[in-house]
């Protein structure tokens, strides 16, 4: 390779030594637990994402619930209604 100024070179090649330390390592932290480990490591990190959880208020909890279960009634008397004019239409059309 030249020594010119502002010439990209590339590293020289790792020596053995370092690349059989790269792969004897397996998995980092997380390999060299046990089950029990990695069991409390998940647990502890499911603890950690519900606490970024912004969690609603009792009055916001209390107008969704209402939101959902009014929606759930009118599609429940649509659905209805449209029974009963397709049932209403085969008795016509059928006898």
């Amino acid at each position: 390779m030249t020594d010119a100024v502002g010439s990209i070179d590339t590293p020289d090649a790792p020596d053995e030594a370092t690349e059989s330390k790269k792969k004897a390592r397996k998995g980092g932290k997380r390999g060299k637990k046990g089950p029990l480990g990695r069991l409390a490591l998940f647990y502890r990190q499911i603890v950690a994402e519900l606490r970024k959880v912004v969690w609603p208020t009792r009055s916001q909890l209390t107008t969704y619930t209402t939101v959902v279960i009014v929606f759930v009634v009118i599609m429940i008397a649509l659905v209805t209604v449209i029974d009963y004019g397709f049932s209403e239409a085969v008795k016509y059309i059928f006898g």
